[in-house]
């Protein structure tokens, strides 16, 4: 990665930083480093994640316009099983949180933070 420039622009929300800008050709060269794998979230999935402290499963649900109890039917699951999860209770299996995403419509990485 080229050395880091002043092109960098921090954006802040209530005084704390909230986005970075960086050129592309910066950008790129991180992504290159992550072996060229790119995670995207739609901003509505970041705001409820960051500014209103949502997990990222109960932020995909929201922006999926299910209920808990319909994101477990369609996941088999129960309705107080998604809320441990969303609640950070309890850690999904790897084929629940499969089953999660694919309810979901979205890649399973996008739904689970690994701290």
């Amino acid at each position: 990665m080229s050395a880091r420039t002043d092109d960098v622009q921090v954006i802040r929300q209530n005084g704390e930083p909230a986005f970075v800008v960086l050129p592309v050709d910066e950008y790129e060269a991180l992504v290159a480093r992550q072996g060229g794998k790119r995670t995207t979230l739609p901003h509505d999935v970041v705001k409820m994640n960051v500014l209103e402290g949502y997990s990222l499963l109960k932020a995909w649900r929201k922006k999926a316009g299910l209920t808990q109890a319909q994101l477990a039917e369609k996941a088999g699951l129960t309705q107080a099983q998604v809320a441990r999860f969303e609640k950070g209770k309890a850690t999904p299996r790897a084929d629940t949180l499969l089953r999660l995403a694919e309810a979901l419509g979205v890649s399973a990485d996008l739904l689970w933070e690994i701290d």
